[in-house]
């Protein structure tokens, strides 16, 4: 679904990425791991076209997106999430939902406000409250509810469990899990292992810009020498 082969990014002059590679399998959740400041965020903007490597190449659904704007990416089929989440606060819930709405793909099931609502019963409740009036967790919520509306193939994850309250990112995890058993693909950059675990098939750890470890899950629980060199604060 995803492939991202030998990219080198640059913001100005500072060398971020160095050769970063990495896949994800239709119907895979697989998490980009790391430390603050490894190139996780990178590597997810450099995907969805927000930053343009200087070089190697990205791949989605089989078209080489490498040197397409966001939005034509966004139009394949790959939703993004931000870390910032970028709801619009003057908004209500129900209004950011239509903000995102895009058709699905013929033979799709399309998201629509009743099924996200389903999924989302903190947003059903708030559907008429401005996205301002939303607490961190539930913003969270409805930036990846807006991106489902755009019926997206895949999605990317900045770091959803990121300032949320531990009981939102059980909830979190629970949600994700929904969404692969509808089929969805997920790429999740994070840095909480705990969070990853719940929901990955697979993980990459990244740092320095540099892929240092590929490996399902289970394979990482069973390296306690990987996780401490990479991920321990």
């Amino acid at each position: 679904m995803l492939e991202i082969t030998d990219i080198h990014t640059f913001y100005g002059g500072a060398h971020i990425l160095h050769g970063v590679s990495l896949k994800v399998a239709a119907g895979e959740v697989v998490a980009l791991l790391g430390r603050n400041g490894a190139g996780k965020t990178t590597t997810i903007k450099s995907a969805i076209g927000l930053v343009r490597p200087a070089s190697g190449r990205i791949a989605f659904a089989g078209t080489d997106t490498t040197q397409l704007a966001s939005y034509k990416t966004c139009r394949l089929g790959l939703g993004y999430v931000p870390e910032e989440r970028r709801i619009f606060t003057d908004l209500t819930v129900l209004e950011n939902l239509e903000v995102g709405r895009r058709p699905a793909d013929t033979g799709l099931q399309p998201w629509t406000t009743e099924r996200l609502f389903q999924l989302f019963p903190n947003l059903a409740e708030r559907r008429s409250n401005l996205g301002g009036q939303l607490s961190g967790g539930e913003q969270q919520m409805l930036t990846i509810a807006r991106t489902l509306m755009g019926n997206p193939k895949m999605i990317l994850l900045d770091e959803p469990s990121e300032g949320i309250a531990p009981v939102i990112v059980e909830k979190m995890a629970e949600t994700i899990l929904e969404l692969k058993s509808t089929g969805l693909t997920v790429l999740i950059s994070e840095q909480n292992l705990h969070f990853a675990k719940l929901v990955s098939d697979r993980a990459y750890i990244i740092e320095s810009g540099e892929m240092r470890y590929e490996g399902t899950i289970a394979e990482l629980e069973a390296s306690p020498e990987v996780r401490e060199k990479y991920l321990a604060v």
